[in-house]
């Protein structure tokens, strides 16, 4: 009888001992998976960022490179008009 409890004892401590490892080895697992996911999160975000600033920086050129256009033909349709006008006074 004693050997059987004995055996009994020691089999529990086995079986409690195999659990807290699958336990340890179950929480790193998921301790991992969770690392994983966060670094992919990051990258994404990271990713999504750097595409909307060359995005914007994109738009802010087209908008300086129209705006400067509208500007130079302004300025040049202004210079023919007075040069109209002069050539127009200088045949009175």
């Amino acid at each position: 009888m004693r050997t059987l409890i004995g055996a009994l004892v020691l089999s529990l401590s086995g079986v409690a001992f195999a659990q807290t490892a699958a336990d340890k080895a179950a929480a790193a697992t998921d301790k991992a998976a969770a690392d994983t996911k966060a670094a992919t999160d990051k990258a994404a975000a990271d990713t999504k960022a750097a595409g909307d600033k060359a995005a914007a920086d994109t738009k802010a050129a087209g908008d300086k490179a129209a705006a400067d256009t509208k500007a130079a033909a302004h300025k040049t349709s202004k210079k023919a008009k007075k040069t109209a006008k002069s050539a127009s006074d200088a045949m009175k």
